[in-house]
C-alpha cells in the first residue's frame, strides 16, 4: 500500500486562526516534511470556497500550489483531489500541467473529476450545468489532455469542447505522460470514464461501498475492453491518530471545537461524522492498521490521508509514519 498526504490549504477550514501571511510557510513546511518522509505523494483540493459552508476564510488555489510545490520539493509526487474539469479549459489545463511537470522534474499527477460544489460554481460565473453535462465535459476533456500530452498538439471537435491545432509544448517530462486519476464513484458515467482512461481511480473508503464500486468498475472494464487489474484503486481517509482512546477523543474534540467556532455547532458536527464513519483512519495505531488492512484486502492499493490537525499539530502525522505505514507498506 502506498500513501499520499493532503496539505492543508484552507478549504476545510484547516488554516483558520493562522495569520494569512503565515499560510505559505505552514503549507511549505508540511510539504517539505512529506518530501523528506515515507509519503509517495502530496495533495491539495481544487476548490475556491470553504466547506461545510462558504466563509471568508482563505482557500488557496490548487494549481498555483502545484507550481509552488514543484519548485520547492524534490522527490514527492504532486496531485489534486480533484481538479474540476469545467473550471479551466482542458487544453489550457493540459498546458498548465505540462509546464508544472517540467518544473517538478516529472512528478505531477492529474486528479480530475466533474465538479460538484454548486455555490462556488455559481459564484465564479460557471453556472451549474446538469451532472450529465459536467460528466460529458469530463469525458471530452480527458481525451483532449491525453492527446495533447502524447502528441504535443491537439485538435478535437466535441459537443462541449473544440480545439483546433493547439500546441502543447513542452510536453510533460514523464515518459508515459501525466498519470490520470479519475475521481468519483458515479456508477453509470464516472466509473465508465475511469475504465476507459484512468491509471488510478479514487472513490469511497467505506468498505462495502469500496467493494461495490470496484465491482462496477470491473464490469465497465470488461465492456470497454480495458484491464481492470492495471487500474490502481485509491481512497481518501480522514485521520486523527492518538496514543490512546482518550488521546484520540481529546484530539477529535479540539478539531470539532475549532470548526464550531467558525461555522457553528451543527455544521461542525456534520463535518465530524466523516471521522467516525466506517473507512476512516481515526483511532490508535492498532485500530487504524486494522481498518486500513481491511481496505487493502478489498483491493485498495493507495490511501490519501487528510489530517485535520496538520497545520496546528504534526504529532498525529508522525505517529502514523512511525507505526501505521510500516505495517502496511
Amino acid at each position: 500500500m502506498r500513501f499520499g498526504l493532503f496539505i492543508p490549504q484552507g478549504w476545510r477550514l484547516d488554516l483558520a486562526g493562522i495569520p494569512t501571511e503565515k499560510h505559505w510557510q505552514v503549507m511549505r513546511d508540511l510539504a517539505d516534511h512529506a518530501d523528506a518522509g515515507p509519503w509517495d505523494s502530496l495533495w491539495v483540493y481544487d476548490h475556491f470556497h470553504t466547506v461545510p459552508i462558504p466563509t471568508d476564510e482563505a482557500t488557496h488555489e490548487a494549481w498555483t500550489l502545484m507550481a509552488a510545490y514543484a519548485a520547492t520539493t524534490s522527490r514527492i509526487k504532486l496531485g489534486q483531489m480533484c481538479t474540476a474539469m469545467s473550471y479551466r479549459n482542458p487544453v489550457y489545463l493540459a498546458k498548465v500541467a505540462a509546464t508544472t511537470d517540467i518544473i517538478s522534474g516529472g512528478r505531477v499527477q492529474m486528479g480530475i473529476g466533474g465538479g460538484w460544489y454548486e455555490h462556488e460554481w455559481r459564484a465564479y460565473g460557471y453556472g451549474f450545468p446538469s451532472a450529465g453535462v459536467r460528466l460529458a465535459r469530463l469525458d471530452e476533456g480527458v481525451q483532449i489532455m491525453r492527446d495533447a500530452w502524447r502528441d504535443g498538439k491537439v485538435s478535437f471537435a466535441g459537443r462541449h469542447y473544440q480545439v483546433d491545432g493547439a500546441i502543447v509544448a513542452p510536453k510533460p517530462l514523464q515518459e508515459n505522460s501525466i498519470p490520470l486519476w479519475i475521481a468519483g464513484g458515479g456508477e453509470k458515467v464516472t466509473l465508465k470514464i475511469a475504465a476507459k482512461y484512468a491509471e488510478y481511480t479514487n472513490f469511497t473508503s467505506e468498505p462495502d461501498g469500496f467493494a461495490h464500486k470496484s465491482q462496477v468498475l470491473a464490469e465497465h472494464c470488461r465492456e470497454v475492453g480495458t484491464d481492470f487489474d492495471a487500474i490502481v484503486r485509491s481512497a481518501n481517509v480522514n485521520a486523527i491518530l492518538g496514543t490512546s482512546t482518550d488521546d484520540v477523543a481529546a484530539r477529535v474534540k479540539r478539531v470539532r471545537d475549532r470548526l464550531a467556532g467558525i461555522c457553528g455547532d451543527a455544521a461542525a458536527d456534520a463535518m465530524m461524522t466523516t471521522v467516525s464513519a466506517p473507512g476512516s483512519a481515526a483511532g490508535t495505531p492498532e485500530q487504524v492498521i486494522e481498518s486500513l488492512t481491511a481496505l487493502r484486502d478489498l483491493g485498495c492499493e493507495y490511501v490519501i490521508c487528510y489530517f485535520p490537525e496538520a497545520a496546528y499539530d504534526r504529532s498525529g502525522i508522525e505517529l502514523f509514519e512511525r507505526e501505521v505505514m510500516p505495517a502496511l507498506m
